[in-house]
């Protein structure tokens, strides 16, 4: 494989972490395998990417600091003002990326976070072929779904959309759709819109990739075979998560066949009193775990103990619960929206489509029920996300596919990525 000289973008890049942080740590130490990497990001991040072993003993990245002047951080505190504060950092960026480019000679440059499709990159006018990904942010909550939200929700749902218009008006981000050599889309949403927007070279193609100790640690969990039959949940508990869908789901479980089950969740947020609510008035509080905020270990303990993943999400582009699960051995069950309806395939969970909310709520219950009464079900599609897991998602198998992507693109030979399904 040719070695090249690769400038990476990763505005959010942290080690440890999950997330957009996580997707720009690993993507840049994994590629650094490969190629010779230039990775720009914040100058806040430099303190743990310095202090992480990997920064030690991995492959060297040369990292390029930059952030805003000091008087506008105030925009970042609460995150009150954190797109117009990544909107100026990507002319900082630019600036800093075209002088090193004068000494280094790049030969492509990979705009990898914020992974947000209506969001500009200036890297494009670079002259040097463009990789942009992967994106998500087209996906949205069907209007349907609504009206189970509280005033909260419908705002940030109204807030998000409007965000979305204004960005797909930018010229900035019609010009780098346009220009791009090739972009990497989390969800098919996505891939819609940004075809919309001009993109002629769209693919789908997840964000999450599993370093071999995290591989290791998930799939060697093992199966249960007791009760109670246990269902999880984990992410933040936010509206769009869809976790209230899930508890409804779970209170039609418990009328049927199977009162011997219990559905944790894990994770906190704004909706936490509200989803405590629900439980109580569905007359299953009894039955529901809420664990608030686990470290990783303990994330990791909990869903040992637990049978299947329910990630009911209405708005993913992509996420890493649902592929960790499956590397876990564990069956999920999804809605057939965004990121997870790629990662999840029928042989390994259960993809509940979507019309509207008594149907979903209707399917989420007849897929637990399914998985509940039959543990040869269980086995044979957590076998199954094992497979998928390792063939699409440990850096093992993914990151050479990346590597050579580069490669493909700069001698202009490029193939299709093994996508997601």
């Amino acid at each position: 494989m040719k070695r090249l000289n690769v400038l990476i973008s990763a505005y959010a890049c942290e080690p440890g972490t999950g997330s957009e942080p996580g997707v720009g740590w690993n993507w840049v130490t994994e590629m650094a395998r490969f190629h010779e990497v230039w990775a720009i990001t914040r100058t806040i991040n430099r303190q743990s990417i310095e202090q992480a072993p990997a920064a030690q003993s991995g492959p060297p990245v040369h990292w390029i600091y930059v952030d805003l002047p000091r008087w506008a951080s105030w925009w970042e505190e609460g995150r009150r003002g954190e797109h117009p504060y990544y909107y100026l950092w990507q002319i900082a960026a630019y600036r800093a990326a075209k002088r090193v480019h004068q000494r280094v000679a790049f030969d492509i440059v990979h705009h990898l976070t914020f992974g947000t499709y209506w969001m500009p990159t200036l890297l494009v006018r670079l002259p040097i072929p463009l990789v942009w990904g992967p994106l998500g942010g087209g996906e949205s909550a069907p209007p349907s779904f609504r009206r189970t939200f509280r005033t909260r929700g419908k705002l940030h749902e109204t807030s998000r959309n409007a965000a979305r218009w204004i960005g797909e008006r930018d010229p900035l981000v019609r010009s780098a759709a346009r220009r791009a050599a090739v972009i990497l889309a989390k969800a098919k949403e996505t891939a819609q819109r940004l075809q919309s927007l001009g993109a002629q070279q769209v693919e789908l193609y997840s964000e999450v990739g599993m370093a071999a100790e995290d591989f290791r640690t998930l799939n060697a969990l093992p199966l249960r075979d007791e009760a109670p039959f246990r269902v999880i949940s984990v992410g933040r508990l936010v509206h769009w998560k869809g976790f209230h869908l899930g508890l409804m789901a779970f209170a039609r479980l418990q009328q049927q066949r199977v009162p011997a089950s219990e559905y944790w969740v894990v994770g906190d947020g704004r909706e936490r009193r509200d989803l405590e609510g629900l439980a109580q008035r569905l007359a299953i509080a009894g039955k529901v775990r809420f664990w608030g905020n686990l470290s990783r270990q303990e994330v990791l303990t909990k869903l040992a103990e637990c049978d299947v993943l329910v990630h009911p999400s209405l708005h993913d582009s992509g996420g890493w619960v649902a592929p960790e699960a499956m590397a876990a051995g564990r069956p999920v069950i999804c809605l057939d929206l965004g990121g997870p309806a790629l990662q999840v395939t029928a042989e390994t969970g259960f993809k509940v489509s979507v019309q509207y909310p008594e149907q979903v709520v209707s399917d989420l219950a007849d897929a637990m029920l399914r998985l509940a009464l039959s543990r040869s079900l269980r086995a044979r599609m957590g076998e199954m996300g094992r497979r998928r897991a390792a063939q699409e998602y440990a850096w093992s198998t993914k990151g050479p596919v990346l590597a050579r992507l580069y490669e493909d693109v700069v001698d202009g030979s490029r193939g299709p990525l093994i996508n997601d399904h």
